[in-house]
């Protein structure tokens, strides 16, 4: 049964950050989003873990008003989202005199002298991003390709804005290092953050731009791949054989669930991916590893 999202509020309100609190009726979810825009307008995703209820969202700025999106990770799907508005507190200890802040700061200072005679436990290695890269770029979609030198990510996040200069963001496992950006406009430039998630932490961004292509007519397309097939009559290196797909069929249909099923009839593929637009029109992409030939669309 798929789980239900309830209510998002706001509580324990300062003026650098702000509590959300929300609930979930029926189910349990994988892990939760909370995306906003912080002061500068930059859109900005903090991941929660599934067991959470609550989570601050810190850095933020004083008597500001943001708008939180809560949405919920269910295996492939994200569900949502939730919303919530909220003012930020004034800051009215702007001075190094404020007492609270005194205290705090004493207090601050007297723990660290504290936990410095203290042994450390080692600190797991932080894993590093590497470098992003563009490839198989076509009118409507691009592939990006990074790599981790150092360490291992729980997960990846790819933040850019549509043609309308929506922020849009594509969750992405640990594992992979390729993800194709889908339903995307023809000859435009997009920017494209890749974010790694390290339990509670993100870090990154790595980014690069990219331009797609040109739309152009199925039959210009096809007459330049004909050309690129016989202009040349001298022997090539032999290449491993490229695999074929077969046909795509679609069984064990429910009002909420549909089973795909493919054959490949030669060869063997790395992976798979399942494109297609939700019912508000936005793109999905639902990878698919390379030894399976079935998959539910939820």
């Amino acid at each position: 049964s798929q789980p239900i999202l309830g209510e998002l509020t706001a509580s324990h309100i300062t003026p650098d950050s702000i509590q959300l609190q929300w609930s979930v009726p029926e189910g349990t979810f994988d892990s939760f989003m909370v995306q906003y825009k912080d002061a500068q307008g930059q859109p900005q995703v903090l991941p929660v873990d599934g067991s959470s209820r609550m989570v601050t969202v810190p850095g933020l700025s004083p008597s500001q008003r943001y708008k939180f999106n809560l949405y919920g990770m269910w295996g492939r799907k994200r569900l949502g989202p939730i919303s919530t508005d909220a003012v930020t507190g004034e800051d009215a200890c702007r001075s190094h005199q404020c007492p609270f802040r005194a205290l705090h700061l004493r207090r601050w200072h007297s723990l660290s002298r504290i936990s410095a005679t203290e042994p450390k436990q080692e600190p797991q290695s932080q894993p590093i991003l590497g470098e992003l890269t563009a490839s198989h770029i076509t009118p409507e979609s691009i592939q990006l390709q990074w790599s981790v030198p150092e360490g291992t990510f729980d997960s990846f996040m790819v933040q850019y804005r549509d043609a309308q200069g929506q922020p849009q963001v594509l969750p992405v496992d640990g594992s992979s290092r390729t993800v194709t950006v889908p339903g995307l406009s023809p000859s435009r430039r997009y920017k494209f953050n890749l974010y790694g998630v390290w339990g509670r932490k993100r870090l990154g961004p790595v980014s690069m731009d990219a331009v797609t292509g040109e739309g152009g007519s199925g039959q210009s397309a096809v007459h330049e791949f004909s050309v690129g097939r016989t202009s040349s009559s001298e022997p090539k290196e032999e290449q491993p054989s490229q695999p074929i797909l077969g046909e795509l069929t679609a069984s064990h249909i429910t009002p909420e669930s549909i089973q795909l099923q493919w054959s490949v009839p030669e060869g063997t593929f790395d992976s798979f991916m399942v494109q297609y637009r939700d019912a508000q029109g936005q793109p999905q992409v639902l990878p698919v590893d390379g030894s399976s030939h079935t998959v539910t669309v939820p």
